[in-house]
């Protein structure tokens, strides 16, 4: 009996032992973006592009450090608001994340990274543009696309030189975001020699413009520069259209989404709008987008609205820093990942700066028609 017992135990202890031998590498990567409030389809977005990336790599069965790894995503809601934001990271630190992709606004973004970089968490932010994000000198804090001071510049440029605008009027939503691209905008209508002729405040909450379009209507511009998200633009353009306002809109990458013509509900006219996306893909890498696109509405049964391929990207770039490295213990793998460099992404190549900038970042200049958006170029 009781070497039956002593077999029993000796092949209960051999199962344990090979359990865990075979147990996963469990690696946290965090999300955070606004899947609540009025760019909840551009936060929602942003989560499915992580949600891809993690499918697939758990697909793949990926190993670090000899370890076959298990990811998990960690996501949560900021509705873009900053007090919620620095909730959010302290949330996912005290999680013991391994990575932070997000946040998807600048004024998230900002003051969540100091929690990041205070816990030594490598942070990539797929669509956060505001300068000030990499210029604080935190190690931690990477970017994907090209900043505000490339985006809002070169479309203050495009407006005078391309757009001829004569007069241009900006208006912006006092965000972290909105403000920095709009004041890179107007250096770069003065740069290319432009006119300026008004500038007026709105708030990212807010559904009624007319005060500040009937103030800029008498100044009679024929480009009017947003900076904001599309949950402003759409009304703005509404309003333009019942107070006899023909002028063009331009605006960065926040109002750059496949939802604008339906939050315009039918104001829009074509070519009247013009917007750069901080990224942009050509030649051979144009099929890999597009792909990527196919792939992305059989998963979710919804359109690209604009980041996702970008939050995609910035997953797989940590976790093949991760990789390399051998290890997902932060502190480990953080400086293989400042070093990045030739990585092949959806949205192009990528490799950081020694700011964690994005290197040689692209700019994509669209219009819309007949309701759909349309590529004019990529600029870098």
């Amino acid at each position: 009996m009781k070497n039956k017992f002593t077999l029993l135990a000796g092949a209960a202890l051999a199962a344990l032992s090979v359990s865990a031998a075979a147990q996963d590498l469990v690696v946290k990567i965090g999300h955070v973006g606004p899947t609540s409030g009025a760019i909840a389809h551009l936060g929602k977005d942003n989560e499915n592009g992580a949600r891809m990336a993690i499918d697939e790599l758990n697909a793949k069965g990926v190993t670090i450090g000899g370890k076959k790894a298990k990811f998990e995503l960690l996501a949560e809601d900021d509705a873009a608001d900053p007090k919620q934001g620095t909730a959010a990271a302290q949330k996912l630190v005290d999680a013991k994340v391994n990575g932070i992709i997000g946040h998807l606004n600048s004024g998230t973004t900002i003051p969540a990274s100091k929690i990041y970089s205070d816990a030594g968490v490598p942070q990539i932010s797929p669509s956060a543009t505001n300068p000030k994000y990499t210029r604080n000198g935190y190690k931690t804090a990477f970017r994907v696309v090209a900043d505000d001071v490339h985006l809002g510049g070169t479309l203050g440029k495009y407006s005078v030189t391309t757009l001829k605008g004569k007069s241009i009027a900006v208006i912006d939503d006092r965000t972290a975001y909105g403000q920095g691209v709009a004041d890179e905008f107007e250096k770069g209508v003065k740069a290319a020699g432009g006119k300026l002729v008004g500038r007026e405040f709105t708030t990212d909450k807010a559904t009624d413009f007319t005060a500040i379009l009937t103030n800029l209507k008498a100044k009679k511009p024929d480009v009017v520069f947003f900076g904001g998200m599309d949950a402003v633009a759409g009304p703005i353009l509404r309003q333009m259209k019942q107070l006899g306002i023909e002028a063009k809109l331009v605006g960065g990458d926040g109002i750059c989404t496949g939802e604008l013509p339906k939050l315009a509900a039918g104001t829009m006219a074509d070519a009247q709008v013009y917007c750069a996306e901080a990224g942009g893909v050509e030649g051979a890498g144009k099929k890999g987008m597009e792909d990527f696109k196919a792939a992305f509405k059989k998963k979710f049964n919804a359109d690209v609205q604009i980041y996702a391929p970008y939050v995609y990207d910035a997953v797989n770039v940590m976790v093949a820093a991760m990789v390399k490295a051998g290890s997902s213990d932060p502190a480990k793998y953080l400086p293989v990942l400042a070093k990045t460099e030739g990585y092949k992404g959806v949205t192009g190549t990528i490799g950081f700066d020694n700011k964690g900038d994005i290197k040689n970042g692209a700019l994509t200049l669209y219009t819309y028609k007949a309701g759909n958006r349309e590529q004019l170029a990529v600029i870098r």
